[in-house]
């Protein structure tokens, strides 16, 4: 599955939460997973893959404010 959705992960998590390993996606789609080991490896790459997707790829820039006395 690609593309994952934050409706996608807030669905694994519930099905994960409560035991169940099969899971019906925001797409329609429908997983039965084998094992709650493979959901939870699941979770973790999709909240990377949405990480990666969210970021702008810029580093965050910082400032200095600076005085002078004359």
């Amino acid at each position: 599955m690609a593309g994952f959705t934050q409706a996608d992960l807030d669905a694994l998590k519930r099905a994960y939460a409560s035991g169940v390993r099969s899971v019906t996606y925001a797409d329609g789609k429908s997983v039965t997973y084998a094992s709650t080991e493979e959901m939870w490896r699941t979770i973790r790459r999709i909240e990377d893959d949405l990480a990666r997707a969210s970021s702008t790829g810029k580093r965050p820039v910082a400032g200095f404010a600076t005085t002078r006395r004359d």
